[in-house]
């Protein structure tokens, strides 16, 4: 069986459903033989892995341990989804405190035992805000952490291929940035229907203004539809495209949509947050986003969410001041 790498990838939280569907998806796609699970919860975690034996899959070296230093020791990759998760009536930014915590134990256990991983991809909630500290402690490049944040444009782009009933490959290029939260800028200006721009359609009898806010709301409201329909948070589709990102930072296909990555230029400074994005074996960088002066205003908004999202962190004693953090993390000017 030919795998992408042989390196090893550990999936954290591999005992929740998040977590052990991105084991077997990785598995499925052929990333890596040498997978390791590890969950706190080592009844779960068993199980988890008991299933994933079953499965049978070629050559795969399946290992499982409730020992953080044994699950990340020589790891090259990590898929972290390690933090409580979403219920019923609470928004991501509810999950701050307790997830807060958890992605610094989290940071300086990569710092102590895999300082030099390739890739990090942190997927729980608040995604933005737990993937800056997972940075900040670990002592990584900014190039080597991204959060997932590519829910909201595959959501976009669903619910716009439901409105004009197409093929969802007919809806090109949708995209929500900044936060992957109540505050996230959903642009129509990089879309296409048919080939034809969206913007050309918000505003007549196709897709009256107010059908267009409505399917926003729905964008941003996503995941609590999911949770409504449910009766837990989604599981399927973060396993499954936070394993595309990995699988790209192993030198696979190129990433389709945005990624939560560190930004700090002359426009926003020191936060994590949705951008267009390449990642590749090298890392992630950072394309220019440009919408019109509407959506620019929006990803502000959402940017200025997030910094006060990031500054209660800090009041929380859990970061330290902005102008400390290079102290902490070397890599962080």
């Amino acid at each position: 069986m030919n795998y992408l790498t042989n390196e090893k990838l550990v999936i954290v939280g591999a005992a929740g459903m998040i977590g052990s569907n991105m084991a077997q998806t990785a598995l499925m796609m052929h990333l890596t033989p040498n997978i390791c699970l590890y969950d706190p919860f080592a009844p779960a975690l068993e199980g988890v892995a008991e299933e994933l034996y079953h499965c049978a899959f070629e050559g795969a070296n399946i290992t499982f341990t409730s020992d953080i230093k044994e699950a990340l020791t020589g790891a090259a990759y990590i898929v972290s989804s390690g933090g409580a998760a979403r219920k019923a009536g609470m928004t991501r930014e509810d999950l701050l405190k307790g997830n807060a915590q958890i992605a610094e134990q989290f940071g300086k256990d990569v710092r102590q035992y895999c300082p030099d991983v390739k890739h990090i991809v942190v997927i729980f909630n608040p995604a933005d805000i737990t993937g800056l500290i997972t940075l900040l402690y670990s002592g990584l490049k900014p190039s080597q952490v991204t959060t997932l944040a590519a829910l909201d444009s595959t959501r976009l782009r669903h619910e716009l291929a439901k409105h004009f009933n197409v093929p969802a490959d007919e809806v090109v290029n949708s995209r929500t940035y900044g936060g992957h939260g109540e505050q996230m800028a959903v642009f129509a200006s990089t879309t296409t229907i048919n080939g034809k721009p969206l913007t050309e359609f918000i505003g007549t009898e196709q897709l009256p203004q107010s059908e267009w806010e409505s399917l926003k709301q729905r964008v941003i409201q996503g995941g609590k539809h999911i949770i409504d329909l449910r009766g837990r948070s989604s599981f399927q589709s973060p396993a499954y495209v936070s394993i595309e990102m990995i699988a790209a930072a192993m030198g696979g296909k190129p990433f389709r949509w945005p990624a939560g990555t560190y930004v700090d230029n002359d426009r926003f400074n020191h936060i994590m947050m949705a951008m267009e994005t390449s990642i590749t074996k090298d890392g992630v960088t950072v394309k220019p986003v440009n919408g019109t002066p509407e959506e620019e205003k929006e990803l502000e908004a959402s940017y200025q969410h997030l910094c006060q999202l990031r500054d209660e962190v800090i009041a929380m004693g859990i970061l330290p001041p902005i102008s400390e953090w290079h102290k902490l993390n070397p890599n962080i000017d």
